[in-house]
């Protein structure tokens, strides 16, 4: 296997790592990537098939690592977190949690969607705005809020502890953002078990009383699990759907946006076309359980290997065209563990780009924007736009 450098640190590759994809791709799509010291999946087709594959998974072969001292609050949510668990835990917590996230309360937080889009659009200003902290960062966390059933005034809080929790994943994390993650997940979780044991002694109808509720067998969610689902769809689905939405926003200015793709049979289309294009997590790890050729190279039980989501996208993955059919892409991972949150993503982004493009039909940038250090999300630092057009300047945008 042939071994290839490229620090996910390097501020152009942060900015734009799709060549880097693109020359991975041109030859053996499977590479030793020296930097995380573990094979790594380039190839879309391969990427979509070892995410079905049940000999990979998301649990080390020897059960979960020790956590440092200094991280034994956040690694104690990790651990039982569904998104690190396999069958059988892993079958029995989705399967609770889809008895309490039915898409038919999904669908019905539509009216909530609305109504927050428009009170945030109503407040910005009409000169020069960012809409990362403006917009795009608020509709999910409130979102999220309602959601779960706690106070909106509380979205503050909790976006500055996904903020803090999330910000271990990036490539060379130190000791001070560790131990930032550790605090929030402490104070995250001290929170959250307070106000379960409110809503089991006087249940409402939101998620969080409703997985209370939640049964399979006569088992529940205990109440780690709880916490940590409930900050596993606040983080995840927040991180996510912020950065979606802000790469689509870019993307749509970028390349002269036309009101044919956020009509109302066109728009599903164009969000996959985003996700597609510029997806939100671009990297996510998995492990063998047992020997297996991968591409044409053999590897050994135990073995972790990274799935590169980011270069997922099929067909011209360079040429931005919502009017795409049937855009191929990641961005929601797959098999056991496709984002249970995806269809709640998908509505808040459809109506929070409608929202936003009928309010704004002339926006434009007014400055090129710039992708944050964390390579693992990929989304913005900021998104500075004139609501009544003013063009931007520098350099055109790639991919």
């Amino acid at each position: 296997m042939k071994p290839v450098i490229q620090s996910p640190q390097d501020p152009a590759f942060v900015q734009d790592p799709y060549p880097f994809y693109a020359r991975m791709q041109a030859g053996d799509p499977v590479r030793f990537w020296q930097d995380y010291d573990m094979p790594a999946v380039f190839d879309p087709a391969l990427i979509n098939a070892l995410l079905r594959d049940r000999r990979l998974g998301r649990v080390p072969p020897g059960g979960p690592v020790s956590a440092p001292a200094h991280m034994q609050d956040f690694y104690r949510i990790e651990h039982h977190s569904m998104l690190e668990q396999e069958p059988p835990t892993h079958t029995r917590l989705r399967g609770l949690v889809l008895r309490a996230f039915t898409s038919r309360r999904i669908a019905a937080l539509a009216p909530d969607i609305d109504q927050i889009c428009d009170s945030l659009l109503t407040a910005l200003p009409h000169d020069t705005v960012d809409l990362l902290p403006a917009y795009c960062a608020q509709v999910p966390v409130r979102i999220i809020a309602r959601l779960l059933g706690v106070p909106e005034g509380m979205s503050s809080q909790l976006l500055q502890w996904s903020n803090q929790m999330v910000a271990v994943y990036q490539a060379g994390c130190d000791f001070e953002t560790q131990c930032r993650a550790n605090a929030a997940a402490r104070d995250f979780s001290a929170f959250l078990s307070g106000y379960i044991d409110q809503r089991r002694h006087s249940p409402a109808d939101d998620l969080i009383s409703h997985l209370i509720a939640a049964q399979t067998d006569g088992q529940s969610l205990s109440p780690d699990e709880m916490i940590a689902t409930c900050i596993l769809l606040l983080n995840a689905g927040h991180e996510a759907t912020v950065h979606t939405l802000g790469n689509g926003v870019h993307a749509l200015l970028r390349h002269g946006w036309h009101p044919d793709w956020l009509a109302p049979g066109q728009i599903d289309t164009t969000i996959e076309e985003i996700l597609r294009f510029d997806p939100p997590l671009h990297i996510f790890t998995r492990y063998l359980y047992e020997d297996m050729t991968v591409g044409r190279h053999p590897l050994a039980a135990g073995q972790q290997i990274a799935l590169v989501l980011g270069a997922a996208g099929v067909e011209q993955p360079h040429r931005f065209d919502p009017m795409r059919p049937r855009p191929g892409h990641a961005a929601f991972g797959g098999g056991l563990h496709f984002c249970v949150g995806a269809p709640l993503a998908r509505l808040e982004l459809r109506i929070a780009l409608q929202k936003l493009f009928a309010h704004f039909p002339e926006m434009a940038l007014t400055q090129a924007p710039r992708y944050a250090d964390i390579y693992h999300f990929h989304g913005l630092t900021a998104l500075h736009v004139a609501p009544h057009g003013r063009a931007a300047h520098g350099p055109p945008w790639h991919p």
